[in-house]
């Protein structure tokens, strides 16, 4: 059993390093032991992600209903033959993650499956559920079951999930209109999106930012790097989004250069030193 439980969480690591440089980056800059039980999670959400935006053809209304029931079944038994939802349980059993985030994540899963208009609450309820529990998730990972550090950071924790996804959403717009016919900003029309829209949006993006640094600080030791590293990384995507103007952004993805990010990795060890 230990040797499958070991693959499982190779794999989840293999799905991280594929689909993700950037998240895989930040996560090896934690401290080892979080490595694995984060690569899970990310392994957990990137499949059903890729559920609802990639399986095109196939019926992913019943894929993802069949991958929530066996979510369920792996959590309730402590066991799955599919190896990415078998290294998440065992995640979520041994730092007992609450199934309520979850259930808010599926949730989320399944409203990209409706085409629908994004208001301002819906607008929040999918980005809780995309973003802002994936990170509540890891945190249960680093406070390691103390509650009262939990509910400490809380807050800020779920100021950043909304940062990396607001950007995120700035970031793929183009993709998301028109591969998928989405807009999930409140009020954003796509085929007249402005410089007074974009700039509303990042005005609110940035007041994440400042929410959730503070929040950052106050990781352990041997978590902040990593969780800073994904921090400078996103804002420094979010300025070279700034930089241009709207039609661009719904034209072009832009993105951040490997040597940049070669950079800001370097700025995480200068700032908190090469022994981490």
């Amino acid at each position: 059993m230990q040797e499958y439980n070991h693959l499982c969480f190779d794999l989840s690591k293999t799905i991280t390093e594929r689909y993700s440089t950037s998240f895989t980056r930040g996560i090896k800059t934690l401290g080892k032991k979080y490595h694995a039980p984060v690569f899970a999670i990310y392994g957990f959400v990137r499949l059903a992600d890729e559920i609802v935006d990639t399986f095109h053809g196939h019926n992913k209304k019943q894929l993802l209903a069949r991958f929530k029931a066996e979510t369920y079944n792996a959590l309730t038994e402590k066991i799955s033959t599919n190896t990415v939802l078998h290294a998440f349980q065992m995640v979520v059993n041994k730092y007992n993650i609450d199934i309520k985030l979850i259930e808010a994540f599926l949730h989320s899963m399944e409203m990209d499956l409706t085409d629908r208009k994004y208001d301002e609450q819906v607008y929040n309820t999918y980005i809780f559920g995309s973003a802002e529990v994936v990170g509540l998730m890891c945190l249960y990972v680093f406070v390691d079951g103390d509650v009262a550090a939990y509910k400490k950071l809380e807050a800020p924790a779920r100021s950043l999930g909304a940062a990396f996804q607001k950007v995120n959403f700035l970031r793929d717009m183009k993709a998301d209109f028109e591969e998928r016919g989405r807009v999930y900003f409140p009020g954003v029309d796509f085929k007249n999106f402005d410089d007074h829209a974009k700039n509303e949006i990042e005005k609110d993006i940035e007041k994440d930012f400042v929410d959730a640094y503070d929040g950052i600080m106050q990781l352990p030791a041997d978590v902040r790097p990593g969780v800073y590293t994904a921090y400078i990384y996103y804002q420094r995507l979010l300025q070279k989004i700034k930089s241009v103007p709207a039609s661009k952004v719904s034209s072009t993805r832009i993105r951040v250069p490997d040597f940049e990010k070669a950079i800001l990795q370097l700025k995480t060890y200068l700032k908190f030193g090469f022994s981490f």
